[in-house]
């Protein structure tokens, strides 16, 4: 399969033709018609500092789907406990930072280049990423941010800064997600951290067929308060 060329045009080639590890495109841009037009289509830009942008569309594909979730009960009593307070949408540049900030497993740097955060912030402007935060003592403990589309919540990335924290921000927007009429949420490609929670695979031919119905929905654009 080849790995298509973008250019000025605001146009994605279909799904179908990534390569086997999902890679579909390269190069174009992040502007916010790009990125809503990505993910509308089932396709996610993920790049690392120096690259060009690469764009995905992974098969299978790693999502939670409505009731699938899995919440430690230690989690949910720190959640009805009131041991966080839970905001929505107001840090939302220090998530993404946060997010850029966390060492993971694996990794010696962060995907969340500044070029990534300055584009989803002015997402978020927008009405269409938001942020769950966790919130400690009045400090930021830790949260989720991610890209909202019609019934889909297409998750980016989490971060902690005590235990529990993201945790108990993913719980939290997993009743906020589910009491909204949510369908799924996107968690893009898997990890062990991300299965305990209850991500699962789907087929990318399942997975575009989800996300059409859920595209169908009127979204919630606006900010989370």
């Amino acid at each position: 399969m080849p790995v298509f060329q973008l250019d000025h045009r605001i146009a994605f080639p279909d799904p179908d033709f990534a390569e086997p590890d999902g890679l579909l495109a390269v190069g174009g841009d992040l502007s916010p018609a790009r990125l809503l037009l990505a993910y509308s289509h089932g396709i996610f830009p993920w790049f690392n500092e120096g690259d060009p942008i690469l764009w995905w569309s992974p098969d299978p594909r790693c999502v939670v789907l409505r009731g699938e979730e899995h919440i430690p009960r230690s989690t949910l009593r720190k959640l009805r406990r009131g041991d966080f307070e839970i905001r929505l949408d107001t840090a939302f540049e220090a998530v993404v930072r946060a997010c850029a900030e966390a060492p993971r497993k694996g990794q010696a740097g962060t995907w969340i280049t500044e070029a990534m955060a300055e584009a989803y912030l002015v997402l978020h402007r927008a009405g269409c990423a938001h942020s769950l935060e966790a919130w400690k003592g009045g400090e930021l403990a830790g949260g989720i941010y991610g890209v909202s589309l019609g019934a889909a919540f297409f998750g980016e990335s989490m971060f902690a800064r005590v235990p529990d924290a993201s945790k108990v921000a993913f719980a939290a927007l997993c009743e906020r997600a589910w009491s909204w009429g949510f369908h799924f949420i996107d968690a893009q490609v898997p990890t062990e951290h991300l299965a305990r929670l209850g991500a699962r695979l789907v087929p990318r031919d399942e997975f575009r067929a989800r996300l059409q119905r859920a595209m169908e929905v009127p979204g919630r654009v606006g900010p989370w308060t």
